[in-house]
């Protein structure tokens, strides 16, 4: 099911639905001319009524009142809105399983008001830097974090539909922010992360060596003319990458590298661990058209890692299982998925190539699930440059692609070619990559 379909579970955010902001606020007259044709509209669709009462019921539950009218009201009455808003913190602090006083509440709230921030933030950034002026949130809106005002803005004439838009949007961010922190406050992630970064300095990096302590190495590469893949690696000291200039087709890849003790020997692998970002968990949820943290993030910790060989690779793996049984945990290895000796990868991502490399499995052990990526040094610089496979280039399609853009920056709001953008955006990502 798509993200843009009405029977999305976020149908209630589209533009092109029965829920759309419009040029003024939906408080009109029940018999005016604007009501019967939205009433026309969802006329017939059982599961639109529906989703309409359920939407309406939240909203006078979130404020306390019985009907539209009285929302006015609490626009104009700030006593009035003071007591809804102390409320609405009472009802939402239950419902997102916070303990403590109304302060803890507020705290968290302003936590998820930040967190969709940063989802529209993270995209200026990155995916849509060319365009961040077109994107940009209105002020009033960045800076508004409670539920009643921004939910009050949505009915007020004297903000402009783009901020109301805005608003409802970061209502809906600002839900699934707090579903990812209850599911976060559940399962004790943080902790978990900790617990991972122990086991690792404890069991699986070599005993001789300090933690954090890293060896500088350059990955120098040359490509392929037709889709820019690896065709010959060398692993080069600092020293001799200063004596490096690349040529067009080449380049120059740092990589800061721990060591790991097999057999006695000493193997060197660049690791980076990740604990994804509570903005980066909220578009994965747009992403799978899903609102329900457990199902959709099964990724939360991380570790990519980048090997020698192939041979480095399976030596590292069977270390992982022995290092767990010495820290006294069974470890088994899920989902695992292996293309770098050849195969096509089947991921299961919009956006995702076949072309890709790596060996993919989650490992459970020690009460964690954590999602392993590992490369060779070839399959490593695949990813990061080669054509149709690399990460910024995938990044853009699954956006774009998974009507994620669509959704957050509807086109009669914000006024792009999204499709043109997209195109633009690869072509620009590209040339960034094949430039020296």
């Amino acid at each position: 099911m798509s993200l843009l379909d009405q029977q999305s579970v976020f149908s209630a955010m589209l533009q092109a639905g029965p829920f759309a902001v419009g040029d003024t606020p939906p408080l009109a007259h029940p018999f005016s001319r604007e009501t019967k044709a939205w009433v026309q509209h969802i006329h017939g669709n059982q599961l639109l009524k529906t989703k309409y009462r359920s939407v309406r019921n939240q909203i006078f539950d979130l404020l306390g009142i019985a009907t539209y009218d009285e929302v006015l009201a609490l626009i104009h009455d700030k006593e009035l809105r003071t007591k809804a808003a102390e409320r609405a913190y009472l009802l939402l602090g239950n419902m997102f399983g916070i303990e403590g006083t109304g302060q803890e509440v507020i705290r968290h709230l302003h936590e998820y008001a930040r967190t969709a921030d940063d989802v529209i933030s993270s995209l200026r950034a990155k995916v849509l830097a060319p365009y961040s002026a077109h994107i940009e949130t209105t002020n009033e809106i960045v800076t508004t974090w409670d539920p009643v005002e921004l939910l009050l803005a949505l009915f007020d004439d004297r903000y402009h539909k783009k901020a109301r838009f805005e608003a409802k949007r970061k209502l809906a961010l600002m839900g699934l922010a707090g579903s990812i922190d209850q599911r976060e406050r559940e399962t004790k992630i943080g902790e978990k992360f900790l617990t991972f970064l122990n086991f690792l300095n404890a069991f699986v990096w070599s005993p001789d060596c300090k933690i954090g302590e890293l060896d500088i190495r350059y990955l120098y590469s040359t490509h392929n003319r037709e889709n820019f893949s690896c065709s010959a690696v060398k692993v080069l000291s600092e020293e001799e990458a200063r004596l490096i200039i690349p040529a067009v087709g080449e380049k120059l890849t740092l990589v800061k590298r721990r060591r790991f003790r097999d057999n006695g020997a000493d193997i060197p692998i660049y690791v980076t661990i990740r604990k994804k970002e509570p903005s980066a968990k909220v578009l994965k949820l747009l992403r799978k058209n899903e609102k329900n943290p457990a199902t959709a993030v099964d990724d939360e910790l991380g570790l990519m890692a980048v090997l020698n060989s192939v041979n480095d690779v399976k030596r590292f793996v069977r270390h992982l299982t022995r290092s767990a049984a010495r820290a006294e945990s069974f470890m088994t290895l899920e989902d695992i998925s292996d293309t770098l000796t050849g195969g096509e990868y089947r991921g299961t991502a919009t956006g995702s190539s076949g072309k890709t490399s790596m060996l993919k499995f989650f490992a459970r052990t020690g009460g964690m699930r954590i999602e392993f990526i590992l490369h060779t040094n070839r399959s490593y610089l695949n990813y990061i440059y080669q054509r149709d496979v690399a990460h910024d280039e995938y990044e853009v399609k699954r956006i774009f692609d998974t009507g994620v853009i669509e959704f957050l920056f509807p086109p009669d709001i914000y006024h792009l070619d999204l499709q043109k953008i997209r195109d633009h955006q690869l072509a620009w990502f590209r040339r960034r990559i094949e430039e020296n």
